[in-house]
Formats: structure tokens, C-alpha cells, sequence
């Protein structure tokens, strides 16, 4: 019988995994500040950033740093924002956000996933109708009455009870997301995990080798570099 991988092996991979993460955030504060200013308080988006770095244990001088560098006091890299969209097996939906500096690099890195995967990349509007844009709050283990109450009170729209797990999502519109997390917040309900993404409006579900591939398509986008952030209508089942 093999051994794994030694400690230091799995430490290796998991700063990779751990660098990745960064990346990505630095991106997205680099872009929030540089679309709305450096100023969190003035600046939505740039506060969600902040606080989902935080949240990554990122140090405070890394995301001042990163804010210094879009808004000018430091030469920094300039990041655009592109959205591709298309089909992975199965007719799975899938949209791939990206913050790149060079839109040739990852529009080729991303078309080669979806072929790799038995998936194809469509026009852009092809799928983003199948979603919809929302804050979701999202919790575990807490009390589904206190939950609901307080985000009555906060302004969402909707809390989704899932009896399985007991997790609950409160869900709002984009536009109240900070709002209404920090009323949450403020009720002393911080959220396990909050963020403004995109759900479909109805899910496909696959199996089997079609899941497989499909897992092996939203993976692989996901580890892309430019690559921020990867929306599917896949119901994965017991192989998501």
C-alpha cells in the first residue's frame, strides 16, 4: 500500500491552492477601487471585496497595497472585466467571469476548457437569461425563526429554508445586499458565507459520466488565474 503525500507536500499545494485565492481577490479589489474609488465606506462593491479578503485571512497591508496600486499611489497592473459564456454536457449553462490584462490569453484558456470538457463556448447573452443577479446570506445552524425575523426586518426578499441540512439563504437584490447584511450583522447573525452571484432560474440535472464532465469543465475554469468566478444551472447531485 502507497503512502500519500507528505506533510509538506500537502502544505505545498495547499499555499498554491491558498495563492490562487489571493490572486483573484487582489483582482477584484483592484478593479472595485479603481471603477468606484479607494474608499470602502463610499464603495460598495470595493467593500465586499474587502471583507471576503479579510475573511481569506489576507493582511491589511496587502489589501491597502492592492487599493493603492488601482487608484494610482502605486504602479500597479490594469484589469478589465470579460464574461463568457456557453454549453458544458448536457446542455449545462455556464458563465465564467474573468478579470484579465490580456483578453487573447483567457478567452483562449477558457474556449480550450470547454472543448477539452466536450463543451462549447456560445455568443455573449447565450445563457446569462437563464440567471438572475442576487445577494445571498447564507447560514447554518442557526435559529430558522430568529433568521427569518431579522431578515424580514433587514429588507430581503426571500429566506430559503433547505430541510436536509437545516442551512438557510437569505436572499436579497443586489442593490440591498450591504444593507441588508449589515442589519444581519447588526442583529448578531453574521453570515457563514455572503456574496452578490448569479442563480439560475432552473437547474438541469446530469449523472454519471455527463456529471463527471461536467464537474471536470467547472473545475478546470475555476482554476484558471483570470478566472474569478464560475455560474452553472448544473444539479450535480451526489457527484457536486
Amino acid at each position: 500500500m502507497g503512502r500519500g503525500p507528505s506533510i509538506e507536500a500537502r502544505k505545498n499545494a495547499s499555499d498554491a491552492r491558498r495563492g490562487k485565492i489571493f490572486t483573484k481577490l487582489i483582482r477584484e479589489i483592484s478593479v472595485a477601487a479603481r471603477s468606484g474609488g479607494g474608499d470602502p465606506a463610499n464603495n460598495p462593491r470595493l467593500r465586499a471585496a474587502v471583507d471576503k479578503a479579510l475573511d481569506s485571512n489576507m493582511s491589511k497591508d496587502v489589501i491597502e497595497r492592492a487599493i493603492k496600486k488601482a487608484t494610482g499611489e502605486l504602479e500597479g497592473v490594469e484589469y478589465e472585466e470579460v464574461r463568457y459564456e456557453g454549453y458544458a454536457p448536457g446542455g449545462v449553462a455556464v458563465i465564467v467571469d474573468c478579470l484579465t490584462d490580456n483578453r487573447v490569453r483567457t478567452v483562449a484558456d477558457v474556449r480550450h476548457a470547454f472543448s477539452k470538457c466536450g463543451g462549447n463556448m456560445g455568443t455573449e447573452g447565450s445563457v446569462a437569461f437563464m440567471f438572475k443577479r442576487l445577494g445571498v446570506l447564507s447560514y447554518e445552524g442557526a435559529d430558522e425563526e430568529k433568521v427569518t425575523e431579522a431578515a424580514i426586518e433587514a429588507g430581503a426578499d426571500d429566506v430559503v429554508v433547505y430541510p436536509d441540512d437545516g442551512a438557510i439563504d437569505v436572499v436579497t437584490a443586489p442593490e440591498n445586499f450591504e444593507a441588508v447584511k449589515q442589519a444581519m450583522e447588526a442583529a448578531g447573525l453574521a453570515p457563514g458565507y455572503a456574496e452578490v452571484t448569479f442563480r439560475a432560474d432552473n437547474d438541469i440535472a446530469v449523472s454519471g459520466e455527463t456529471a463527471q464532465q461536467v464537474q471536470k469543465l467547472l473545475h478546470m475554469l475555476e482554476d484558471l488565474d483570470d478566472v474569478q468566478n464560475v455560474y452553472s444551472n448544473a444539479d450535480l447531485g451526489d457527484a457536486g
